[in-house]
């Protein structure tokens, strides 16, 4: 059975997707150590779903962000800096009052104890987002429109706008959503569990970590979690270490995407499921990491290139997981993605060759062939 594919793009649209959500200047430190003992720090930029628009951009399509950023100069290194990918920033709104978001991290990896990270983003001209302050007709230019959990959690008028534009309507594009569970966003409780579970389901494409649907909503199991998100017509559930498994297919009795996609790819990683799904595994890369920030953002950037294209479910797993690798293999947030036609290749080997691949520090700029990728 087929997954979705982008929706069916009008005469009129140029967009192939439309990313929307709070970006921020982050300060990235100089030396490992506490924040309180690092001296100095470099400038970033970091947000969920402008990381997925630059990485659509660098991968060759037409993205788009939307956003609201402060009329201060770190407004103007965050808009500069994301259309310095090709992305397409003319639909950011300057607010004149309320400031851009900023926050600092330590060098460590962010699944370690000793991480910290400073937010200072309360108030932030990207919590002003309504359904009254950001252009719908920008939001709806594209094939896709990706959203994440973490909008939702900025301001009661923030989740607002997500849940209008998750509501069922003739004239949405594919709506994507990646869970992105940040408690210490969610002051004042657990609603962020039910917001989150709300919002999934009214999606067409979902993106949710085994391990944060377990923290959020107590559901273990990668089965366990399409049966609690029956709605979307395709759930990617990403296992780590042990890759990801979507679940794909439209239910009867249950509301169908607005497009169609490509049959979904043979063989012993693909089984039929409950209600009729195809159930894909694809195992994960081995990787030598540099570091971990943005790996889930570069994934989803991966799997969207490949659904735009119509690539069956088993290489849009295997395009996320290349992306991944390419951000997990530098320092920060952001990087180049390999070359269309090398990614291409290693998303065409057999289960045997992609086991055996091992990716490390510079693959992406490598045009060599594909058995030729693999580190000692």
């Amino acid at each position: 059975m087929s997954g979705p594919a982008a929706g069916t793009a009008s005469a009129a649209t140029t967009t192939d997707a439309v990313c929307l959500g709070e970006s921020m200047v982050t300060f990235l430190p100089s030396r490992p150590g506490r924040l309180a003992d690092v001296p100095s720090f470099g400038r970033g930029i970091g947000g969920a779903e402008s990381n997925v628009a630059c990485a659509l951009a660098a991968a060759g399509h037409r993205a788009a962000w939307v956003g609201r950023v402060g009329a201060d100069g770190f407004g103007d290194h965050l808009v500069e800096t994301i259309a310095g990918y090709g992305v397409d920033t003319s639909a950011v709104r300057r607010d004149p009052v309320r400031p851009t978001g900023i926050y600092f991290r330590t060098a460590t990896d962010r699944g370690t104890d000793a991480h910290e990270v400073a937010y200072y983003r309360a108030g932030s001209a990207a919590s002003a987002m309504s359904p009254d302050s950001v252009p719908y007709e920008d939001l709806f230019a594209g094939r896709v429109l990706h959203l994440s959990g973490i909008t939702a959690a900025l301001s009661a008028d923030c989740l607002a706008l997500l849940r209008d534009l998750t509501a069922p309507r003739a004239d949405r594009p594919l709506v994507s959503f990646d869970v992105n569970h940040r408690p210490h966003l969610w002051r004042g409780g657990t609603a962020d569990a039910s917001v989150l579970l709300e919002l999934a389901r009214r999606a067409d494409l979902v993106f949710v970590g085994e391990d944060e649907a377990e923290e959020a909503w107590g559901i273990v199991g990668a089965g366990a979690i399409r049966a609690a998100l029956p709605e979307p017509s395709v759930v990617v559930v990403k296992r780590g270490s042990a890759g990801a498994t979507v679940f794909s297919g439209h239910r009867p009795g249950l509301r169908s995407s607005n497009a169609g996609g490509a049959e979904n790819s043979g063989g012993a990683e693909s089984a039929v499921g409950e209600g009729g799904d195809t159930v894909t595994v694809v195992p994960a890369l081995r990787v030598d990491v540099v570091a971990a920030v943005g790996a889930g953002d570069a994934f989803a950037a991966g799997f969207l290139s490949a659904t735009l294209r119509g690539l069956p479910v088993r290489d849009r797993v295997r395009h996320g997981h290349l992306m991944a690798a390419a951000v997990l293999t530098v320092p920060g947030d952001l990087t180049d993605p390999p070359a269309r036609d090398h990614a291409d290749r290693l998303a065409a080997l057999d289960d045997e060759a992609w086991g055996r691949l091992r990716l490390g520090p510079g693959w992406t700029a490598a045009d060599r062939a594909p058995e030729e990728v693999r580190t000692p």
